[in-house]
């Protein structure tokens, strides 16, 4: 039977293959916990007949411009997956090298547009809400934003903000049967309903209405539906004559399609911050990070920022349901440090305007001899825009607003990942 309860929500994404072009669909290959909240909408574009003159005091039209989409993920217990998914999207670029048993993914900024119509790379993304009112399939989703926050006490967590072109596949559809009133059976043309038994079958018919004058419909109660493809309903007969009428049903056909079974999720241990370790100064060599200070017991919060800005356009030539453009405005990065303030560190950098590196490394269990899952975030050039100092409770506090700049030789940043997956967005 269908429900309503959103923890059977699931949601699937192509992370290890992206798309070979803009609204081409990528086979799904990994399926995705997210919180309870995160569900992929669409945006649709539409707008009335207002500013015409109708003949009319009020608009009478409302004119369909197609749509686009957007998603909030929320990894709060984020994994080294989550963070070789969303950073390969979200910053571009992967290589990937054998670590032991597993591999070591390098996710850097991408240099330039991937396209001439999608900056970033893109996936698809596949999600069913509740159990099962409706799974939808979205080709090209991009990754607007992310952020990387590390608190003290807490999980690790990772949130990113996608929008897509708004290209979409339904896996419930309305079929339109010509049917006499006193019908007690109606078939469908082609399809059968999707279910294994009966109850399950039933489930899946959302709703039966009927034309029994033009212009108004009222709704059709239905009691069975057969195993058989095409399927027949047996409903209960709207009138007693045997004019012919349209009825609309809005079901779920038989699942066909590869998207709707979702594959099975990467199983990795969730990050603690306690597994954690920052170095803040210190300069990236391209092999190792070097110097530094640790600050380690006088962390309370540090998060990471990306912002790409992406823009989803229509262009012309590629018509109006969806967009067919989805383009980086430009890439900006920033970091925010709250600690305890123990020494004058970060307020000197402040005063003498030096720039200087940060290096954060989270380690989970091994999974072969000296390879653990891991996340780690290389920044070779930072510079402080201001530093307020303050009181938390009874200590000082002093919180670093950092500017992620590009350095000339290791870029803005250099995201390393560790795990048992050999690809992402390849």
């Amino acid at each position: 039977m269908k429900s309503s309860r959103a923890t059977y929500n699931l949601a699937a994404v192509s992370a290890l293959a992206r798309e070979v072009a803009i609204n081409t669909e990528q086979s799904l290959d990994t399926s995705l916990m997210l919180d309870l909240s995160d569900i992929a909408q669409l945006e649709p574009r539409r707008e009335n007949n207002a500013d015409e003159a109708n003949g009319l005091e009020e608009p009478d039209t409302i004119y369909d411009l197609g749509n686009t989409a957007a998603m909030s993920m929320n990894f709060n217990k984020a994994q080294p997956q989550h963070f070789a998914f969303v950073m390969s999207y979200g910053l571009g670029a992967v290589t990937t090298a054998a670590a032991g048993a597993g591999y070591e993914h390098t996710i850097t900024p991408i240099d330039g547009d991937l396209a001439v119509n999608c900056s970033n790379p893109s996936f698809t993304l596949a999600q069913r809400l509740g159990k099962t009112i409706l799974k939808r399939l979205f080709a090209t989703m991009v990754v607007d934003s992310f952020a990387a926050t590390f608190a003290k006490g807490d999980w690790v967590k990772l949130a990113a903000s996608l929008k897509g072109t708004g290209k979409y596949t339904d896996s419930i559809v309305e079929e339109t049967v010509n049917a006499q009133k006193d019908a007690v059976t109606l078939n469908l043309a082609a399809n059968g309903v999707e279910g294994s038994t009966a109850p399950e079958r039933l489930g899946n018919i959302h709703q039966i209405k009927v034309e029994l004058a033009p212009g108004q419909w009222t709704e059709v109660a239905f009691s069975a539906v057969s195993a058989a493809t095409p399927a027949v309903i047996t409903i209960t007969a709207p009138g007693a004559t045997t004019d012919l009428v349209n009825y609309k049903i809005l079901y779920a056909p038989t699942e066909t399609a590869a998207w709707m079974t979702f594959p099975a999720r990467v199983v990795e241990s969730a990050m603690r911050v306690a597994q954690m370790n920052l170095v803040v100064g210190g300069a990236w060599t391209g092999a190792a990070f070097v110097g530094g200070r640790a600050i380690n017991s006088d962390l309370n919060q540090i998060e990471y920022n990306c912002n790409n800005s992406m823009q989803i356009e229509f262009v012309p030539g590629a018509g109006d349901a969806y967009a067919s453009s989805a383009i980086r405005d430009g890439r900006a990065q920033a970091i925010s440090l709250s600690r305890e303030f123990r020494d004058f560190i970060l307020q000197n950098y402040i005063k003498t305007n030096d720039y200087f590196g940060l290096h954060l490394i989270c380690q989970g269990a091994e999974f072969d001899a000296g390879h653990n899952y891991q996340v780690e975030l290389i920044f070779p050039k930072l510079g402080i825009l201001k530093a307020p100092l303050s009181v938390n409770g009874k200590r000082l506090a002093e919180a670093g607003d950092l500017t992620v700049l590009e350095d000339a030789t290791y870029g803005s940043v250099i995201v390393k990942v560790k795990n048992l997956v050999a690809t992402y967005a390849a």
